[in-house]
């Protein structure tokens, strides 16, 4: 993944971010030594703001696709009152074994649900509604993702996309590769779609920050 901030203003905006705890870092630190894909695990200050975005909508409730090995999931399980809960998806079990190792440590883990299979029927599934959903998993299927997120989202809630500007590759036309055509797809889906305000942030690959509007 190519950085699209400075290394050192990265640097100096974590550093002056809500700290990751120690589960969290010595989790980092296991999917960097023993994954084959490790940049899929999110940035420490992407978790950083996860978790104020958790805070900020007073979040009980949270939906997550895409798993990896359970960085984002505990950051969110962190942020939520005793009660909450983080029901989060995905399909491969070895990342997932390693996710609900490390919850088991933590103290919030209890409030971590782990659903393996197609994200896509687990979410045709669940009962709205969640207070924030973060989609973060195959990008072929992000529009059905946002789709079904707009339907499960509570309308005090928000929804969170992430590697949406995909390295800067979103600026080829035509697109090089079909991850590509899919965020790029997905970029003009939320931008026009009438029922939310939205603004993509340019947090380490780029995250859309989704807000259902009055009366959508």
């Amino acid at each position: 993944m190519k950085s699209l901030v400075l290394p050192g203003v990265e640097t100096y905006a974590e550093a002056h971010s809500v700290a990751k705890s120690d589960i969290c870092r010595r989790l980092r630190e296991e999917t960097y030594r023993t994954m084959d894909c490790p940049q899929m695990v999110v940035g420490s200050l992407e978790g950083a703001f996860l978790k104020v975005m958790a805070m900020s909508v007073g979040a009980t409730r949270i939906l997550e696709v895409g798993t990896f090995t359970g960085y984002s999931a505990l950051c969110f399980a962190e942020s939520l009152p005793e009660g909450g809960e983080v029901i989060t998806c995905d399909i491969d079990p070895e990342s997932t074994a390693m996710a609900k190792r490390y919850w088991a440590e933590s103290p919030h883990g209890s409030k971590i649900q782990s659903r393996l299979g197609s994200a896509l029927e687990t979410m045709a599934n669940l009962p709205g509604q969640f207070d924030l959903i973060f989609i973060d998993a195959d990008k072929a299927n992000y529009v059905k993702y946002f789709q079904r997120a707009l339907d499960l989202v509570s309308p005090t809630g928000v929804i969170l996309i992430d590697n949406v500007l995909w390295s800067g590759e979103v600026l080829n036309m035509p697109p090089s590769d079909s991850n590509t055509e899919a965020i790029q797809e997905l970029n003009r889906l939320v931008h026009a779609e009438p029922r939310v305000s939205a603004v993509l942030l340019t947090i380490r690959d780029g995250v859309f920050l989704i807000k259902p509007t009055s009366g959508s």
